[in-house]
This record gives structure tokens, sequence and C-alpha cells, in this order.
């Protein structure tokens, strides 16, 4: 493989004046690419952080790094979704999905505390057993970084989510991310809600059953969201946020995508 760099972007915009003022997220975006592609992603980058919902930018950080480490190479998690009406049975399919992988009730409740709260700069650590926050930095969370897809298998991932009628780049930017999440090995599911007010499909990840979409699962307008990492109670924090924010990893090849499933089918099928 060509050396590659870690192409970084985060957007945000201050709200408010004086010491009342707050630094809210626009937009982000990341990916590891060969040398060549830089300016293309660049602009690209840019153009997203200008031109986001959630409104224009005041402060644009585009972070370019060499990748010095041949990265690991991991497969992509496959995909599924799970029909879905309402936020209210979007949030019992998040509980019944987390119950089914092992994540008890006191880390289900904080993770659930901790995105209706929203405003935090990265995703929050939490023991899968006993619901304590595990990072070192509860207002800043920790952040997947230094993730990325080859060409081939991009293409092949948009082929696969194209059979399913869900290709865009949002859905194939969040599969990327918790592929590099779920190949942790002290990570056992992650939870995610968008804080775009426009977008309102969530997803539950876990090496169990895949990346498992759950369509509004918030209402439409709403700016809550955010991310939560659940580990196994004998993990290392440490470790686990150094691999998660500085190894690199690169996907090479393409899990099925499922297309709609009830829950209960996909329960059945992880044990057959």
């Amino acid at each position: 493989m060509k050396s590659l760099v870690s192409i970084r972007m985060r957007a945000s915009k201050k709200c408010g004046r004086g010491e009342k003022s707050e630094e809210i997220h626009i937009s982000g975006a990341e990916g590891l690419y060969e040398p060549p592609d830089i300016q293309r992603v660049a602009r690209a980058y840019i153009e997203r952080a200008v031109k986001h919902p959630r409104g224009s930018a005041d402060k644009i950080v585009l972070t370019i790094e060499d990748i010095p480490n041949r990265p690991r190479r991991i497969s992509s998690l496959p995909v599924i979704t799970v029909p879905s009406g309402t936020p209210q049975e979007g949030r019992r399919l998040v509980i019944n999905i987390l119950r089914s992988v092992g994540i008890s009730e006191a880390a289900i409740g904080a993770a659930l505390a901790t995105l209706r709260k929203g405003g935090m700069r990265g995703a929050s650590l939490i023991d899968a057993d006993s619901g304590m926050r595990r990072e070192h930095d509860v207002k800043r969370g920790i952040r997947a970084s230094r993730f990325g897809i080859t060409k081939s298998s991009a293409k092949r991932l948009e082929a696969a989510l194209s059979r399913c009628g869900i290709n865009t780049e949002t859905v194939k930017e969040a599969v990327i991310l918790a592929s590099k999440v779920g190949s942790c090995k002290d990570v056992v599911a992650e939870l995610c809600v968008s804080d775009d007010p426009d977008y309102t499909t969530g997803y539950v990840a876990s090496k169990k059953y895949g990346y498992i979409r759950i369509p509004n699962i918030k209402r439409s307008g709403s700016r809550t969201g955010g991310r939560a990492f659940f580990v196994a109670r004998v993990s290392d924090a440490t470790e686990v946020t150094a691999f998660l924010e500085k190894t690199p990893v690169i996907i090479d090849r393409i899990s099925p995508c499922g297309g709609v499933k009830s829950l209960d089918e996909i329960i059945d099928s992880a044990h057959q």
C-alpha cells in the first residue's frame, strides 16, 4: 500500500457573548487518503463546513498529517436497517439491542442520559457493566480517528449500500467510523444519534450484530445527539482511547448489507 495521509476537518461556531459564549460543533469529516487526493478532499471538506444545515462555521480547522505506520486492515461491519416509526419505538429498539449484547441497564441509562444532555465534543466511554464513565476528560470525551477505506473497497461498499437504497455519504462515513470502533477488542457496542437537526437516523453497532440503522430515532429539527462507546469492565481506558484516537485503521474487505429486518430476525440470525 502507498503512503497515506490523514485529513481531518472540524468546523465550529461561537454562540453567545462574553463568559457565556460557547463553541458549538457544526461539522466534521475525516479519512485516510493517498497524497494525490489531498487537494480534492480538502476542498470537499471545506465546502461541507460552509454549507452545513447547522449553519455557517466561523472556525474551520483542517489537519493534514502523514501516517508513518502501516494501517491495520479490517472488514466493514455488516449493515442492517430495523424499521422504526417514532422516537419512542427507536428508543425501545436501542434498549433491546444493547441488552441483547450484554449492556447493563445502568450503562444504557447512563448513555441515554448523556445523549439527551448533548453538548459533548466527543464520545462518552461507558463501562458496559457498571455504567461508570471511563474517559479521562468527561467534557471532551474521546474521538475515533485515523480511519479510512481503500478505493476498491469504497466502490464495493457503495454498491452494497446502493442495493439497499441507502448509499449516502452520511451512511458510508458512519459505517467506516463504526467499523473502526467495532474492531477495538474492548468495545462491546456503540450508540450514535446525530446532532444534525435534519438527520434522524441513528445506529447501534456491535461485533455481534454489525451496524444496525434505526430510522426516526429522534424528532426532525432536534439538535440533541451524541455518541457512546460501551467497553468491557476489564478494559484499560488509556489503551482503548489510544487505539480509537491514534491507531490507523483501513477497511479493505466489505461485509454484506442485509437490507431491512425486524429485531427478532436480526437476533435469530445471529444465534443460528
